[in-house]
């Protein structure tokens, strides 16, 4: 092993290139000789650095090993070659073959083919991704986990060489010439509804740190342990403030941001990085960079959005590290803020003057992010998914935040302008119409009954029961309980989630989904084999069934958690009836285990199964004796039924939740859990698409679970639908199938005075 693959070797490594930084010398002088130190530290034969240009292309910038000629004209694009993969992905790559490996591209003109090992992490600031560097021997070399650590706290030493903007020229990296003075509209995703107008204001939290490597670990420690409590108290003190003191939503926001705080998981990852050598400000922003490049594959929003929380607490951090806690957000706004952002923890948007600041728009984000939340208890609409924001808008332009229509208008034309005033009117009107209605009966004119419900899958989302007036929670995802932990969550921790839950529920139903991880949901502490195809992969009850002390676990959770209260479970991605009947063996099991020991029971227990994966219709008939209720999944159950990947952009708009054969399944389902009495739900977006929803009541869907701000819009319509009249319909169009569902329906909304 090298002599840096050790917290001293790294420290002694960091202080000569700290050396390096403090001498004079030009940018391109300085990596010249960084490649070489860490070639010789290593015992690499190769060491290189390659640097982002405009374009998302990797060149070559230095080099140690590699031919001299090949520095400036070597160049891959991003997604291009190991470089590129890893530049794609933001995460280091270790090869003890790379030749053979199905990315390698071969540059001649390198000289690197006599090279077998590789080692590649990505120089990584603020997020971004600068470049990568490279380590390569001749032979066969099986690098280790603490010498890629190095390499990784190496690469923030490059990073500040390149962001110094004299490596590569800020000019190529502007925004076209032009773009600052046409109006143009950007599509994004409405993350808290709403529409508004006002004048761009840049957030802009990256914070420049000048010193990387500590003298002494432990006067970091120690300052860690200062800056911490000075954080803390500063949380404190905002949450004692009169506009979140009250309750509500958005201080249980606030209460579980102030949680991540105490996170000693990430208190002692930042002090490993401090005994590595770096300062403290420096660990804190290695940890951050090592958790954004694990967490960039990742696509479930709810963890996705954890990663702004902890941006946020990791600027708090370092504001205070560096002795400026007490440097607010500019007062100077505009009567009319809209705050501009690639991503925004939810304190971090109580920095700003809540009367000027209008709406939010981000590059990133989320529904699920906290600081939407935040937004919605504040009435501030906020645009995600916004792509290039940051390139497209400059501070003062004139801008209209369209959340409801999920657009974003830059620099709009006065005609615009005018469009939109007279639509936040209408809007106006609307949203007290729906707050009038809050608390009325889903009932059709006719009388029929249906019970919308929220879906949930943190603490902070139960209170959105009592603020939309639902029924209760008809999925609550626990899976994000293991999901935002450092480790296994044990029985102790997840009782007191689902306790925490059920008592804010105030009495009302909640329907517990059993652990669903796999595909796109990673446990970051649970390394597994990769899988080709992970949708379909070992995933959910599959998981649950082949590690039956896991499942064990979170059945006895929810046993002590339920305290005597009526208890509804449900399994996840149920294939086959025997993996029902085996997880129901194993939830009795447990009741008995509980009972021997003398424990209090669940007053009343309900045992479901989802539908998600199409072969399970086909078992209903023998199925639905033994459980006590189904629900359907329709995401999952849409993305099986027509193999389509989800999460593909390129397919996202392909296939219709009212297309033909998803419309068939579902009846069919609705069909024969209706013939024997068995409840049925159905969760997922669908439910939350008031015309959808009129397909699902003709199909005899009676309970519909959805994103707490679609419960409006589908109370509206249920109580303006006479359901009788939409049967008819219905039977006309059944009897002659039409592939446009969706519009036929739209017009008997609009011809018979159907609220959308």
């Amino acid at each position: 092993m090298s002599q840096s693959g050790s917290p001293t070797g790294a420290r002694l490594l960091l202080k000569r290139l700290r050396n390096i930084m403090a001498q004079p010398g030009t940018p391109q002088a300085r990596l010249d000789q960084i490649v070489r130190i860490i070639a010789g530290d290593m015992v690499a034969e190769v060491c290189s650095t390659y640097v982002m240009r405009a374009g998302q292309v990797l060149e070559l910038f230095a080099t140690e090993g590699l031919k001299q000629e090949a520095v400036h004209n070597t160049r891959l694009r991003v997604g291009e070659g190991l470089v590129g993969d890893i530049a794609s992905h933001a995460r280091p790559l270790v090869l003890a073959d790379a030749q053979h490996h199905p990315q390698f591209a071969y540059r001649p003109e390198t000289g690197e083919e006599i090279y077998q090992s590789w080692m590649g992490v990505p120089i990584l600031r603020s997020g971004r991704v600068l470049g990568v560097l490279v380590v390569q021997n001749k032979t066969r070399r099986h690098y280790t986990e603490e010498e890629v650590e190095t390499l990784e706290t190496v690469a923030m030493v490059v990073a500040e060489v390149i962001a110094s903007g004299k490596v590569v020229n800020q000019a190529e990296l502007a925004p076209e010439e032009g773009i600052a003075v046409v109006a143009m509209r950007l599509d994004g995703t409405m993350l808290a509804p709403g529409i508004s107008k006002g004048i761009a204001v840049l957030h802009q939290p990256d914070i420049t740190i000048t010193q990387l490597v500590a003298e002494d670990p432990l006067k970091e420690i120690e300052r860690l342990d200062e800056a911490m409590g000075g954080m803390k108290l500063a949380l404190d003190e905002m949450l004692a403030t009169s506009e979140v003191a009250a309750g509500g939503e958005h201080r249980e926001v606030l209460e579980t941001y102030r949680m991540f705080a105490e996170d000693r998981g990430w208190a002692s990852r930042i002090v490993e990085a401090i005994e590595t050598g770096l300062t403290a400000e420096a660990a804190v922003q290695k940890v951050q960079n090592d958790t954004r490049a694990r967490m960039r594959e990742i696509t479930d929003p709810y963890l996705r959005e954890r990663l702004a929380d902890l941006d946020d607490l990791a600027n708090r951090l370092q504001r205070h590290l560096l002795g400026q806690a007490d440097i607010q957000q500019p007062r100077d706004l505009p009567d009319e803020t809209i705050l501009v952002a690639r991503n925004m923890g939810p304190a971090e948007l109580l920095d700003y003057d809540r009367k000027k600041l209008k709406g939010v728009v981000l590059e990133e984000g989320t529904a699920t992010a906290h600081v939407a939340i935040i937004a919605r208890a504040l009435d501030i609409p906020v645009l995600g998914r916004c792509n290039d924001l940051m390139a497209k808008v400059l501070p003062g332009d004139p801008l209209i935040v369209d959340g409801d229509n999920s657009q974003l208008y830059v620099r709009p034309p006065e005609d615009i302008q005018q469009t939109y005033a007279e639509a936040m009117r209408q809007r106006s009107e609307r949203q007290q119409a729906f707050a009038a209605i809050r608390h009325l009966p889903a009932v059709t004119l006719d009388g029929v009954e249906v019970t919308l419900m929220v879906n949930a899958g943190l603490l902070i989302d139960v209170p959105q029961i009592e603020a939309q007036g639902a029924a209760g929670i008809g999925l609550y995802r626990t899976e994000i309980t293991f999901m935002v932990a450092e480790s296994f969550p044990d029985v102790a921790r997840q009782r007191d989630v689902y306790k925490r839950a059920m008592d804010a529920s105030n009495g009302k139903p909640v329907t517990f989904r059993t652990l669903d991880i796999g595909s796109d949901k990673v446990l970051s502490y649970w390394q597994r084999e990769p899988e080709e195809n992970p949708a379909m992969g070992w995933r959910a009850i599959r998981i649950s069934l082949d590690r039956p002390a896991l499942l064990r676990q979170q059945l006895r959770a929810l046993i002590l958690g339920a305290e005597g209260r009526p208890l509804s479970i449900m399994f996840p991605m149920v294939a086959e009836a025997w993996e029902f009947d085996e997880a129901r063996s194993l939830l009795k099991l447990e009741l008995d285990r509980a009972s021997q020991a003398g424990q209090q029971l669940p007053s009343e227990i309900k045992v479901g199964a989802m539908i998600e994966v199409p072969s399970l219709y086909f078992q209903l008939d023998t199925l639905l004796d033994r459980l006590d209720f189904v629900s359907v999944g329709s995401n999952d159950l849409k993305q099986f039924l027509y193999a389509a990947d989800r999460g593909n952009p390129r397919l996202a708009d392909r296939y219709d939740n009212l297309a033909p054969a998803m419309v068939k399944l579902l009846g069919m389902i609705a069909a024969a859990c209706n013939a024997q009495g068995k409840s049925l739900s159905l969760c997922g977006e669908m439910a939350g698409d008031p015309i959808a929803a009129m397909a699902l009541l003709c199909l005899g869907f009676r309970q519909l679970s959805m994103a707490p701000t679609s419960i409006g819009p589908v109370r509206a319509m249920i109580r303006s639908l006479d359901l009788g009249r939409l049967l008819s319909y219905w039977a006309e169009l059944q009897a002659r199938p039409v592939s446009d569902l969706r519009s036929r329906l739209l017009v008997f909304a609009r011809d018979h005075g159907v609220a959308l």
